[in-house]
């Protein structure tokens, strides 16, 4: 596992099973085996800057906020 702070309140955590954006506190888009997902939640115009510059054009699947806190938590 490694942190990777990118920016003010954004860092990205390297699990076993992907890369995770994290905005604040806040998981928000992962990339799981090549694959990308973002949060179906809106929390703020600074959070959603986060993803999509994260993401760089890259076409996510847009899941529920439960997919990340049980990527993170590894259940």
């Amino acid at each position: 596992m490694y942190l990777r702070k990118l920016g003010d309140n954004e860092t990205e955590v390297s699990l076993g099973t992907g890369t995770v954006l994290f905005s604040y506190e806040t998981p928000v888009a992962a990339n799981v085996d090549g694959k990308f997902y973002k949060t179906d939640e809106f929390f703020s115009v600074t959070t959603s800057r986060h993803i999509n510059k994260w993401l760089n054009g890259a076409n996510a699947e847009v899941v529920p906020q439960s997919f990340f806190r049980e990527l993170v938590s590894g259940k």
